[in-house]
């Protein structure tokens, strides 16, 4: 299996969206490659299941179980995201100029965030990670509206500085690995097998560092100030990705050098972990409260989510990171098919403030029952997978005896449940001041796509299919290493 073949996919759709053809040819190019790409890294991960790993091109492009299961996420949520543009981006332009410029950034958006997991070399993965943000920016202020300039502006002003701040912990890194390397190559292996051995001190600034550079892109607060403004002025199908999988991406690559981290003198990296972890989770639950703009709540809830995965990771030991995993699955999954939700209310109802939207379940039933199924799901409610990681990240908290953590997780997720359910009650059974009209008829490849996405939201929390399970359990495993 040549990896490189994955990410080449939505590189040569790129070049197909710059054909002067119609948008249809974009769009449709942009559908296949992403269930290409989708295709190809099941395939993928089924050889790690048997393998361990799969190797393209030794110590610079290969795969282990966690790389795969972000693979696998960001070409599910990228496959639904598409389906979902077709009709959405056709109802907000009918510039078909406009319109394949979309396509073309967003298949070099999805480019950069495959590539991110594939890379094994440290110093070009925080290249990859830098990719994402800069074809991004431009997803963000595609509208064009002062304020989608305003947040492509802040998010790029605010995570490139992260990112000069992360590149001087990645350099700082490599400078405390390369007396130790031993003529081995400067991979991410390489690095945990030598991690004791390099100088502590170094290792600590290097941490530090990464932490607040790449922090600031996860969303972790204080750093989170551009997320809401992107999230909320980004087109749907693009916060959909924003939220659901390239906060995740960067964060991957967090949770890789935690077991490098964690092995130097002096670097306690798990308990880093869950303090940032719980900061992030207790600031979101208390900010969803107080919101008006229901993008912004599900943004809000994205920094809630990856405070409680670095929170998970925090725990540490084999029951905390497979509930690491288990969250960074239903996270994906569930937010992205919220924000498919959102962008189903903003078509209906033309308006994103909450306190504007009202009997949305009679307005539109399937938009309604959507928005309620999104917010009950990503909030935590059983029987939906959201429900069963947060379970799992509470009880490896009980059995590791960290009770302040589990006191703090329990309160601020009940909080953040409380927090979104409150709007999304409103929003859908709440009686309007007069009678609504709909702005908009839902497109059926919006509704597809929703079908969709919904079905791992649903399916895992009751059922987490044996080859899954596995993949999880050798992903956990990557970071006891």
């Amino acid at each position: 299996m040549n990896l490189l073949i994955i990410p080449a996919l939505p590189i040569l759709a790129a070049l197909i969206c710059a054909l002067p053809a119609s948008w249809y040819v974009a769009a449709g190019a942009t559908i296949i490659s992403s269930i290409a790409a989708l295709v190809f890294s099941l395939d993928t991960a089924f050889i790690v299941l048997k393998t361990g790993c799969v190797i393209s091109i030794p110590n610079w492009i290969s795969i282990d179980a966690f790389g795969v299961l972000i693979l696998l996420l960001v070409a599910f949520v990228s496959t639904t995201a598409s389906i979902f543009s077709w009709g959405y981006m056709a109802q907000e332009t009918v510039d078909s100029k406009k319109l394949r410029l979309y396509y073309a950034n967003l298949n070099l958006f999805i480019f950069s965030m495959l590539a991110v997991p594939m890379i094994q070399e440290p110093n070009l993965t925080w290249i990859a990670v830098e990719l994402t943000t800069l074809f991004s920016i431009l997803l963000v202020g595609f509208e064009n509206t002062k304020e989608a300039l305003e947040a492509a502006w802040k998010y790029m002003l605010l995570t490139l500085m992260g990112a000069a701040i992360a590149l001087l912990g990645f350099l700082i890194l490599f400078w405390a690995a390369r007396n130790n390397l031993g003529g081995n190559a400067y991979t991410w292996s390489t690095l945990s097998l030598i991690a004791s051995k390099m100088h502590p001190e170094l290792l600590k600034t290097a941490f530090i560092l990464i932490l607040i550079g790449f922090g600031a892109k996860v969303g972790f607060v204080p750093l989170h100030t551009w997320l809401p403004d992107a999230h909320s002025q980004a087109p749907s199908p693009v916060c959909a990705l924003l939220s659901g999988i390239e906060t995740t991406t960067i964060l991957y690559v967090i949770l890789k050098l935690l077991p490098v981290f964690e092995a130097a003198k002096g670097v306690d990296a798990l308990l880093w972990a869950r303090v940032v972890g719980l900061i992030s989770l207790g600031c979101a639950a208390f900010l969803l409260i107080q919101v008006k703009d229901f993008k912004r709540l599900f943004a809000f809830s994205t920094v809630e989510h990856m405070g409680i995965i670095f929170t998970a990771a925090g725990i540490g030991l084999g029951a905390g990171h497979l509930a690491t995993m288990m969250q960074i699955v239903s996270h994906a999954v569930t937010k992205s098919f919220c924000f498919y939700a959102a962008g189903a209310a903003l078509l209906i109802t033309g308006t994103r403030q909450i306190s504007k939207v009202r009997g949305l379940i009679h307005l539109n039933p399937f938009s309604g029952i959507a928005l309620l199924i999104g917010g009950l799901a990503i909030a935590g409610a059983p029987p939906f997978a959201v429900f069963i990681s947060e379970f799992s990240i509470v009880k490896a908290a009980i059995l590791v005896k960290h009770w302040i953590t589990v006191a703090l997780l329990v309160f601020f997720i009940i909080t953040a449940f409380f927090g979104v359910m409150f709007h999304i009650n409103s929003m859908v059974f709440g009686r309007p001041e007069s009678p609504p009209v709909a702005k908009h008829k839902l497109p059926l490849t919006c509704k597809a796509s929703m079908l969709l996405a919904i079905i791992p939201v649903i399916v895992l929390g009751v059922y987490i299919p044996p080859q899954l399970y596995q993949l999880l359990k050798m992903a956990a495993l990557v970071l006891c290493h």
